[in-house]
């Protein structure tokens, strides 16, 4: 798996980074009995809802286009949490 995630960090990174973001980490993991692959994402000044929607709509498009994840899974897309 990790390489699977390698993939698509390495296939998500160039287009975020035409967006300002940063990928900062990919995971895949099972929580109550359903798989995740999360995605947590970064920018300079923090990421606002409409910045996750248009990384989302980037995103999809590519790990549906890798198919590297046979089993269902939940794609989340969050950003990451910043302390104060």
């Amino acid at each position: 798996m990790e390489e699977k995630l390698k993939k698509i960090r390495e296939s998500i990174t160039e287009p975020m980074k035409k967006l300002g973001i940063i990928v900062d980490e990919v995971v895949y993991e099972k929580e109550n009995g359903y798989n995740f692959l999360k995605i947590t994402l970064d920018k300079v000044n923090g990421l606002d809802m409409d910045a996750i929607v248009e990384a989302t709509n980037v995103i999809n498009p590519i790990i549906d286009e890798l198919d590297l994840i046979d089993e269902e899974y939940v794609l989340d897309i969050s950003s990451k949490e910043r302390g104060n």
